[in-house]
């Protein structure tokens, strides 16, 4: 395993940048209206166990009901055939900007073609939530198309960094 890893921050200041693509009609995606923690903790861990998703690993569940139950978090779900496939939330700061914090497909779902669709709308409900910009990170860690796919969508590299685990 490496002993670095590459974190790259991006940004869109603007809807008209977002190159969308279509929803694949097989996905659904739902926002979780009602909020429940251990579902966002379920999802991260089992979607980010291949990314090595660890900032919230060790949290207790107060931790994460604090977290999921602020008003500045939302969260969907994507489903195909009724099967969990992937999720996304988003974050918003007090200065309009808005995050998308935690995106991915579940490891049945990857490499089938569904991941720009869910992450158009990603950008979309993070424009439609009054963004005043949309911000998203990933890194060397990561699927190896997620930077591409990001980049595809219309987000443009404003920041690289590189860290230590």
């Amino acid at each position: 395993m490496s002993t670095y890893f590459t974190i790259w921050y991006l940004e869109m200041t603007a809807a008209a940048q977002h190159f969308a693509k279509p929803m694949s009609p097989e996905l659904q995606v739902v926002e979780a209206r009602l909020a429940q923690y251990a579902v966002n903790r379920f999802l991260y861990e089992w979607i980010g166990a291949s990314w090595q998703w660890e900032d919230k690993k060790g949290w207790s569940d107060q931790q994460w009901q604090a977290y999921v139950e602020r008003d500045t978090l939302r969260t969907w779900l994507a489903w195909v055939e009724g099967s969990p496939a992937g999720y996304f939330e988003l974050e918003r700061a007090p200065d309009g900007t808005v995050e998308i914090c935690y995106f991915g497909l579940s490891p049945d779902f990857i490499g089938k073609g569904l991941g720009g669709g869910l992450l158009s709308a990603a950008i979309r409900e993070a424009w439609g939530w009054d963004a005043r910009r949309v911000a998203v990170n990933t890194c060397s860690l990561d699927h190896p198309a997620a930077l591409k796919n990001y980049q595809a969508r219309g987000f443009r590299l404003t920041y690289t960094e590189t860290r230590t685990p």
